[in-house]
């Protein structure tokens, strides 16, 4: 009988080999992807076990845990895992953080270079902590290969998902331009990045032009597709590395694969992913719900076909929380991933959270696992039909004509007239009849949707 299961053992291992058998996949070795999740932030000083005890108590059953190093999350995972809690790292790539200072000093060479030939190792974009690496770099993927084996090691870690596997911002959302005092209306030198000498050689080698002797290389989709291509690379390395160790590979990116391209060079469709959470943060772009639905939509589209889609919500302690769950998971996401539990503080929305969880669950469970988009609901492009962005729009225009006369009347706008059309621009000149104001407003789609907007008075006599 022992001379019969060596045998076996031995046919199976030579199969293996010739590429007759292959080895039990991941998915048959982990339990069931957890429907709701949060990103958090592991601290040794923390009370972790009361923050899992909430996080169970709100039919939250995952965490994206970002932990300084394994021996952390050695720590954290037996505390997840007594409440039932699924832990997956959450893991900065492109963008250092607890190896930042240490990199700097040691390998100011690694890092991206914007189109002005300024390189992150000695210049700021936006903030001090945006220090990305350049994905072409050979040391550079040798070094996150490592960091990522690193956790991969850790015992009860269900997977990883990558944070930052980007660029710097070439566009910011519309909403964050007043906090920095810029307006991005195109893509501008500044915050153009991936032009690391390493990276002009390789395109060239490989286009046969330098990308920077043309009048706008923002223009040119060869070199746009270039970087995000060696972006892609990087994910899909990580991603090669994780499913060797029979874990989920997981990624936090910019809302739809379209917008992440334009906007920070992430063309994650591409990428060898399980499960993503794409951050939908609606009130960084449109400030309205139906951003939600557009961008899910169009992930449901857009992401490879063995992925499983998610959607990363800002949380908010009040009403609009249920809203946008339901604009995700109405269309196509799988479960969410809020932003952070913290944020829910309201024992009401508590409340209702938890009830919101059980439900959902349920509607899942009964529907086969997995929750199909409702017939008929599409993306809408015209500004002018989306209710609520129009309604922000008014009030955005009322309130700067009240800054100005805080006695003034309810205005009352004229048509929109389109007086520019630029890129993913479209510019509109409207009159308010009341104070006699012309203001610019601007819709952007980044993306093919309408991914931002923006208002500005006009000046006098221009």
């Amino acid at each position: 009988m022992k001379e019969q299961l060596i045998r076996k053992c031995r046919i199976c291992l030579l199969l293996i080999i010739c590429g007759f058998l292959v080895p039990v996949s991941k998915a048959a070795e982990h339990e069931k992807p957890a429907m709701f999740w949060t990103w958090l932030d592991y601290n040794p000083n923390i009370n972790f076990d009361s923050i899992c005890r909430e996080m169970n108590y709100l039919g939250i059953d995952g965490v994206m845990l970002n932990a300084a190093s394994p021996d952390e999350y050695r720590v954290a995972i037996p505390i997840a895992k007594k409440y039932g809690i699924q832990v997956i790292a959450w893991l900065w790539t492109m963008n250092l953080e607890h190896d930042r200072d240490k990199i700097l000093k040691e390998h100011p060479d690694w890092f991206s270079v914007n189109r002005n030939g300024k390189s992150l190792a000695d210049t700021t974009a936006y903030v001090g902590y945006y220090k990305f690496l350049s994905p072409v770099v050979p040391e550079v993927k040798d070094y996150i290969k490592q960091k990522i084996q690193s956790y991969c090691e850790v015992e009860g870690l269900a997977g990883i998902s990558i944070d930052y596997n980007r660029y710097v911002d070439v566009v910011l959302p519309t909403t964050l331009w007043p906090k920095y005092n810029i307006v991005q209306d195109r893509e501008y030198a500044a915050w153009d990045y991936g032009y690391h000498p390493i990276a002009i050689e390789k395109f060239k080698k490989q286009y046969g032009y330098d990308p920077r002797a043309q009048k706008d290389p923002s223009k040119d989709l060869k070199w746009r597709q270039f970087r995000c291509d060696q972006i892609t690379e990087m994910a899909n390395m990580i991603a090669d590395v994780v499913h060797a160790y029979g874990k989920t590979m997981a990624a936090s990116p910019f809302p739809t694969p379209k917008m992440a391209s334009r906007m920070v060079r992430q063309d994650w469709g591409k990428w060898n992913l399980d499960l993503v959470f794409p951050m939908v943060y609606s009130n960084f772009y449109t400030e309205d719900p139906s951003f939600i639905k557009d961008c899910t939509l169009e992930n449901v589209r857009d992401k490879a076909n063995h992925t499983t889609l998610y959607c990363g919500l800002m949380a908010k302690n009040n009403d609009e929380m249920f809203v946008d769950m339901d604009e995700a998971l109405n269309n196509g996401a799988q479960g969410i991933s809020i932003f952070t539990i913290h944020s829910l503080q309201d024992p009401k929305i508590k409340e209702r959270f938890r009830a919101y969880t059980a439900a959902a669950k349920l509607k899942k469970e009964k529907n086969n696992g997995t929750l199909s988009p409702i017939q008929g609901h599409k993306v809408e492009n015209d500004p002018f039909r989306k209710v609520g962005i129009m309604k922000l729009i008014t009030q955005k225009i009322q309130d700067m004509v009240k800054a100005e006369n805080p006695a003034a009347r309810p205005v009352a706008l004229s048509k929109y007239k389109q007086v520019d059309n630029y890129d993913v621009t479209k510019k509109y000149l409207v009159k308010d009849k009341v104070s006699k104001k012309n203001f610019y407003v601007t819709f952007f789609f980044y993306g093919d949707i309408l991914s931002g907007w923006n208002v500005d008075p006009v000046p006098p006599n221009s």
